[in-house]
């Protein structure tokens, strides 16, 4: 009996000169990411040799935590840019916005307009993966109030919806567009996430994808990706992140 071998196809004809990742955690020293200077550029030349050559990196904005400092933010990302020149990456587009945290401080900056978009209005948001926020419905309205428009990270990965699916459909009315994690589609964050993965992938509330890289583990898993079945699940949402290049 034979066997029929997957059909793989590599990461570098997956994303092309137009894809932009809009979520990963390449700064150095500053959140859960990359520790140090040489691991971002690791980490950046490894995800370069996927074809991804355009980063709109976001750390982590996170109270008491993470409590980085938009000018933080963009200092470390010069710093990186520059390392990236010096080390002859000149068709890479690197730039910084942020993962924020939807908690009171978070509220503080968006009436400050303290934030750092991916591009125009869009911020990337996510809520603790325990529970939502208990004002959260407030929280996006706010954000549309001061002009910006919520790209909700991970949608996938809280599990307290897992079993109230009406809320994702509840967050699309309300203004959330929904940014899937690719490391979703593998075994990564665990059965139940793969499954309400496919589930939102059949409803069409995915809008765009990231990589969400923080370490090298990540961007082992993501060559899981590169099957031809996975991919064709994923392309027009790989191709709707062209959007911001």
């Amino acid at each position: 009996m034979f066997f029929l071998k997957k059909k793989e196809i590599p990461l570098n004809e997956v994303f092309n000169d137009n894809f932009v990742d809009i979520h990963s955690h390449l700064l150095p020293g500053i959140d859960d990411g990359a520790k140090n200077l040489d691991n971002s550029l690791e980490l950046i030349n490894t995800m370069y040799s996927y074809g991804i050559k355009n980063f709109v990196t976001t750390p982590h904005v996170l109270g008491d935590v993470y409590p980085n400092s938009s000018a933080l933010i963009l200092e470390k990302t010069e710093i990186v840019k520059k390392e990236l020149l010096a080390r002859g990456f000149n068709d890479i587009s690197f730039r910084s916005a942020a993962e924020y945290m939807m908690d009171e401080q978070f509220v503080e900056r968006l009436k400050k307009k303290d934030i750092l978009t991916l591009k125009d209005n869009f911020i990337l948001v996510e809520m603790s993966y325990f529970n939502a926020p208990y004002n959260l419905f407030d929280i996006l309205f706010e954000i549309q109030l001061q002009g910006y428009k919520p790209v909700l990270a991970h949608p996938e990965r809280y599990n307290f919806y897992h079993n109230d699916f009406q809320k994702y459909y509840q967050l699309k009315k309300s203004g959330c567009v929904f940014q899937l994690n690719l490391l979703s589609l593998t075994e990564q964050y665990g059965k139940g996430v793969q499954k309400i993965t496919q589930k939102l992938l059949k409803e069409n509330l995915y809008d765009y994808v990231g990589t969400d890289t923080h370490h090298f583990n990540h961007l082992k898993l993501l060559t899981k990706i590169g099957d031809k079945k996975i991919i064709k699940q994923v392309e027009n949402l790989i191709k709707n992140n062209s959007f911001f290049k």
